[in-house]
């Protein structure tokens, strides 16, 4: 079907336009603005989608429509995570990798043996229980980066354990669900595909970061016979960073999706890498204007991707409840207990900061639902348990710093009385 560019401008203009109402909705009473986004989305497809509403007109179910949205939607989650790597050099991430690891680990192992017991309690199979659990071990890293950016605490301690546990948490969830997959089609070979994808994944990952690390030392030499040379900067005055930046992110996140890892991923090192360069080449101004325009599709496809009449059936709310409890605790236990080393405040935000399942846990569902596995009534236990995990996470994460502010204040109060 041929793309009618009138109608996608004039989709693009409504989106943006509900986008930034429900951002600046939020904004007014004081949460984030994801949530919004995320709300609008739902709005977008079980209102006007398909709807006999004023906005029908807008074919966002369209064939020919709907994966250009899909594509910017990726691209903005892309420079999200890039945005947010490029304020993480991996010469301050080494600091807190071993934190990181722990958080990811455990908040790994226990969603995924947790979601394993609750469906087996409630009769299912060992093999729906699989799913289910590697649906609970995600972790959004874009939900979880956008509520941080929101908040202004990209740079701090606590925000930087939580993205770099969601990274890592993200290769480990990509290995467990290469296993269950693996399981649900039955036989020998699978083994086989799921030690290829965890060592593909494992050695990206590394050598992105062994790079990273010969950064600096490379710098530091090429300076130095700069100096004895007395050489000048070679580079001209009005040089920009910018191309060379998204050749780094389009370039990684290319490789990390063809490694079947989630291009976020490759984005996230992108940034990371790029960032042994920022005070020399400074891109984040540069990439501000992008990511207002890009995300907002992401977190708009996030809800458009959930329908309401799967979640509220009768017979899946006990279900549902159970699951997303158990969802919130098994993060907020493990990575909070995982993260003590770093304060108990601070612990308290990195259990709720990795508690967003998001798009991912509903992407997880969808496998499981389109090979069979899943009945819909799991697939809308798994949305609703997203859904909530990730409505519930940016205020929690919100209310945690307040409360490490505060405390941490009146603790500075009593030591100078």
């Amino acid at each position: 079907m041929a793309i009618d560019i009138g109608i996608i401008l004039v989709e693009l203009f409504f989106l943006v336009v509900l986008a930034r109402v429900a951002g600046l909705i939020c904004e007014a009473v004081k949460v984030p603005a994801v949530i919004g986004e995320i709300l609008m989305g739902m709005a977008i497809s079980n209102i006007i989608i398909g709807g006999s509403s004023i906005f029908s007109f807008l074919q966002l179910s369209s064939e020919s429509n709907f994966p250009i949205f899909q594509v910017l939607a990726d691209l903005g989650v892309i420079f999200l995570l890039f945005t947010v790597g490029l304020v993480t050099p991996f010469s301050e991430l080494r600091k807190i990798g071993k934190t990181a690891t722990l958080v990811a680990t455990l908040g790994v192992i226990l969603p995924f043996l947790a979601g394993i017991s609750i469906i087996i309690a409630f009769n299912g199979s060992l093999l729906e229980g699989l799913f289910m659990g590697a649906a609970m071990t995600a972790t959004s890293v874009g939900i979880t980066a956008r509520v941080v950016k929101d908040l202004g605490v990209t740079d701090s301690i606590e925000a930087k354990v939580i993205i770099a546990a969601a990274v890592i948490d993200d290769v480990l969830g990509l290995i467990v669900l290469a296993m269950v997959t693996g399981v649900g089609k039955g036989g020998s070979l699978e083994i086989l595909d799921v030690a290829v994808v965890a060592g593909l994944a494992v050695g990206f990952v590394l050598a992105v970061m062994y790079i990273s690390t010969l950064i600096p030392k490379a710098r530091k030499l090429v300076e130095s016979r700069n100096r004895a040379k007395s050489r000048k900067n070679l580079l001209p005055t009005h040089f920009s960073p910018l191309p060379f930046a998204l050749m780094i992110c389009f370039g990684l996140s290319a490789l990390a999706s063809f490694l079947s890892l989630a291009a976020i991923v490759g984005a996230f090192l992108g940034g990371m890498l790029f960032a042994e360069f920022r005070d020399i080449w400074p891109c984040e101004d540069q990439f501000a204007p992008i990511n207002e325009f890009l995300v907002p599709f992401f977190f708009l496809l996030v809800g458009i991707n959930v329908s309401v009449s799967t979640i509220f059936v009768p017979e899946t709310m006990v279900l549902v409840i159970v699951i997303s409890v158990a969802a919130i605790l098994t993060k907020y236990i493990g990575c909070g207990y995982a993260a003590r080393k770093i304060g108990k405040g601070s612990a308290m935000i990195v259990g709720f900061g990795m508690m967003p399942r998001g798009e991912v846990g509903i992407i997880i569902a969808s496998i499981a639902l389109g090979t069979g596995i899943f009945p819909g009534s799991l697939y809308a236990t798994v949305v609703a348990m997203s859904l909530i995990t990730t409505l519930a996470a940016p205020s929690l994460v919100a209310y945690a710093y307040k409360r490490k502010d505060r405390l941490y204040g009146r603790g500075l109060r009593l030591f100078k009385g």
